[in-house]
């Protein structure tokens, strides 16, 4: 890897510049102890002032995740209907990369948004969608009709989302009233600087153009909260109940030393290069890109030490914008899309199988797909959202989904996950990623003739500077990757778990688990 040249801006940071992505978000989060359980200007012109208004209200564009939509797609469809499901996450990268470059023309005219880009993206869209029919209708399947009312998008403004809204298919992480109370957060709000505000686009220095990040789709100042400010909102966990099973698994892979990445995701876009226009770190299994199957996984080399886990983990790279830029800052996925910034490596990456508080744990079946959290929470809200941030010394205080936490000196920056630990005990993967697998109830409970497996954690810490907020900018913002239309919310924090253990160390961990061993 070309490790972390003088930034030069790519041509959509530039064009992206002057994006407005001030979208104050609550500051609430899922937990980490019930973590194994279970976001004026004035002239005597009225009329430019309202066009000007109006467009500065358009920060991004919101599609229906119609990948969601599709919980039954026939097996012998499947491959083509997933490439032309990234057929549409590239179109609304490319217009949300036209709506970043275009503001002079929106001030200009109210109707550019809706006329020249969302309107022929809608009619693009409308256009897969004819083809994800015919896809079902060619192994002679009905047509999923419900679609054609998915084809229009909308613009979104800086102060809008579809946070809080539908939880898809039930598999949202349990919050029983968890979520910590927006008004808690910190109140940065009022420090953000208006999208016409932004600054000159020859500067070149690392800070932040607009608010709106350094490639000017976020992160922004309500992104972040003093985490000593918090209330803490952690609750306890489910205590192990008789029959229950108290063990645990860790496998030690490493921290992507081996500088493993791509902006592929086999899961969701398999054949598709560049299929989640985010770079992602991997760890465990060495061969995972757009074009592995199981085959390629089994035969694969390992980052774990234990070689009786060939699994693959992997997750979006964090970034500082420090006005540094890494070796994607021409690439796909990368800067060309508004992912920039110094790629970091996590300094721990703690990887843990556990148990069930009202039940035995049942062996995963090998090469078992799951996806936690979502990357699109913008658009599809927080029901499946999944992320939880915080500090060393506060993991056990405050978990945050919505902000990213601002930690005090010597504390470090934690990611951490929980997977889904129920599965329907028959199907490897499902067509929308997520009705084969569930999560637990509060109590333990899996739902629905749902099976109790190992729940995946994972642990991340991060060494990076803490950000600081001065007149309503973020300077030195660190941030997932992600859609650039997502605009870099924490809430979009996501993992990947591909299952690839020797069946016999899947047995070894099932026993440790239901024994209330611990075990590596």
């Amino acid at each position: 890897m070309g490790r972390n040249t003088r930034k030069r801006r790519s041509s959509l940071a530039n064009k992206a510049i002057a994006a407005s992505a001030a979208l104050a978000l609550g500051g609430g989060g899922l937990i980490w102890a019930n973590f194994y359980a279970s976001a004026h200007e004035t002239n005597s012109n009225s009329w430019k002032n309202n066009t000007k208004a109006a467009a500065a209200t358009v920060a991004t564009i919101s599609c229906p995740d119609i990948g969601q939509k599709l919980t039954r797609v026939p097996r012998g469809a499947r491959s083509s209907v997933y490439k032309e499901l990234a057929t549409l996450d590239k179109q609304i990268t490319e217009a949300y990369a036209r709506l970043a470059s275009t503001r002079q023309a929106q001030t200009k005219d109210a109707n550019f948004v809706q006329n020249a880009i969302l309107g022929p993206l809608k009619q693009k869209r409308t256009a897969v969608i004819g083809r994800i029919k015919i896809d079902f209708k060619r192994v002679g399947a009905a047509a999923p009709n419900t679609l054609d009312a998915l084809a229009a998008c909308t613009g979104s403004g800086a102060n809008q989302t579809t946070a809080g809204g539908q939880n898809n298919n039930g598999q949202q992480q349990n919050n029983g009233g968890q979520q910590q109370n927006g008004g808690q957060q910190q109140n940065n709000g009022g420090q953000q600087q208006n999208g016409g505000q932004q600054q000159n686009n020859g500067q070149n220095n690392g800070q932040q153009q607009g608010n709106g990040g350094q490639a000017g789709n976020g992160p922004v100042a309500a992104d972040f909260v003093d985490i000593t400010k918090v209330q803490p909102n952690v609750q306890g966990k489910a205590q192990t109940q008789a029959g229950g099973s108290a063990g645990t698994f860790t496998s030690s892979c490493g921290v992507n030393a081996n500088k493993k990445f791509n902006t592929d995701n086999v899961i969701v876009a398999p054949g598709v290069t560049n299929g989640a226009h985010h770079l992602h770190d991997y760890v465990g299994n060495q061969s995972n890109d757009a074009f592995a199957n199981n085959d390629t996984f089994a035969a694969a080399q390992t980052s774990c030490s234990n070689q009786g886990d060939k699994s693959s983990y992997y997750w979006p790279v964090v970034r500082i914008q420090n006005g540094t830029q890494d070796f994607d800052q021409n690439n796909d996925g990368g800067g060309k899309e508004g992912n920039v910034g110094q790629i970091q490596q996590a300094k721990q990456a703690s990887i843990k199988f556990v148990g069930n508080a009202k039940s035995k744990v049942v062996a995963m079946p090998k090469f078992l797909r799951i996806i936690t959290g979502d990357a699109k929470t913008l658009t599809n809200g927080l029901g499946n959202a999944n992320a939880h941030w915080s500090c060393t010394g506060f993991e056990n205080k405050v978990q945050l989904t919505e902000q990213y936490p601002i930690c005090p000196q010597g504390s470090s920056v934690v990611r951490s996950f929980a997977f889904q630990s129920c599965w329907d005990g028959q199907n490897i993967d499902s067509a929308n990623h997520r009705t084969h697998v569930a999560f637990a109830d509060a109590q333990g409970n899996c739902a629905n003739g749902f099976k109790a497996i190992p729940q995946l954690t994972m642990r991340l810490v991060y060494n990076v500077p803490a950000p600081t907020i001065e007149n309503g900018q973020i300077k030195n913002a660190y941030a997932v990757d992600g859609f650039p239309e997502q605009l870099h919310k924490a809430s979009t924090d996501h993992d990947d778990f591909i299952n690839v253990f020797d069946e016999n160390v899947m047995n070894q961990m099932v026993n440790c688990i239901n024994t209330g061993k611990k075990c590596r």
